[in-house]
């Protein structure tokens, strides 16, 4: 069944997976999903701990990088 204003998500499975800093601490995201125009990308990220967390693209940020001289991010 489709409705009139449906809109086609999509799942992207991110291979390497990506390092990244979580609300709860550093993470490898996973999966990217994206619900449409109106909606906030979802991060799926698996925590340094082994828990698994869906973030908000708003709460994901990318880890330190030396080589390409991107900062540690510092929440605040």
């Amino acid at each position: 069944m489709t409705m009139e204003n449906d809109v086609n998500s999509t799942m992207l499975q991110l291979n390497p997976p990506l390092p990244v800093v979580t609300p709860k601490g550093k993470a490898m995201a996973h999966v990217l999903i994206d619900y449409g125009p109106e909606h906030d990308l979802i991060w799926t990220c698996f925590q340094d701990n082994g828990e698994i967390w869906c973030w908000r693209n708003q709460d994901v940020r990318a880890e330190k990088n030396t080589t390409y001289a991107r900062p540690p991010y510092l929440p605040g």
